[in-house]
């Protein structure tokens, strides 16, 4: 297949009724993969989205092929370290390294001064789980919420960080995780 060209970029308010309606399409296999249609993903309002766009403290990028966006990470960020929550990946185009390109995309965005990003998925989300693994991210804890438990992995940020990384086949790209 040939190389999908993307362009990654910080998602603006006017951009927020496609972020929702791309998070809302990525995330519907996990809800059914957790038999949960009220993941937080799928329940947000288009006004608490906003508010989440507005926040100083949180980048979020997304993936655009020509004018669709087809995919998205959130970030927040706190003292040294980041948060990387709600990647997601349109149906039609998961496994084709795209949300692998977003999350190696996201170093670029991050304060100078961040020492450590963590990332937390279902603990049944075994994509997502190998896709953080692939690049570095390690598990730390389970943490329970309610009848989910999410896995909480952290990547310890060196002096070079390779941005070679974005070139994968996209083999283990995950679709979503919950949150």
């Amino acid at each position: 297949m040939a190389e999908i060209e993307l362009r990654i970029d910080v998602v603006e308010d006017g951009d927020a009724g496609e972020l929702l309606t791309v998070r809302r399409a990525a995330f519907v296999t996990e809800a059914q993969l957790y038999d949960d249609p009220h993941i937080p993903a799928l329940t947000q309002t288009l006004d608490e989205l906003r508010a989440d766009l507005a926040r100083p403290d949180v980048v979020t990028l997304a993936a655009w092929m020509g004018t669709r966006m087809i995919g998205s990470v959130r970030v927040g960020l706190e003292e040294d370290r980041a948060l990387l929550g709600r990647l997601a990946v349109v149906p039609d185009l998961q496994g084709q390294g795209i949300g692998t390109k977003l999350l190696m995309s996201v170093l670029t965005y991050l304060p100078e001064d961040t020492k450590e990003v963590w990332v937390f998925t279902g603990q049944d989300s075994k994509q997502n789980l190998s896709l953080y693994a692939k690049h570095g991210f390690e598990h730390q804890y389970d943490q329970n919420a309610g009848d989910l438990t999410y896995a909480y992995l952290r990547k310890i940020l060196g002096e070079a960080e390779v941005d070679d990384e974005t070139e994968d086949s996209g083999d283990d790209d995950g679709g979503a995780e919950p949150r």
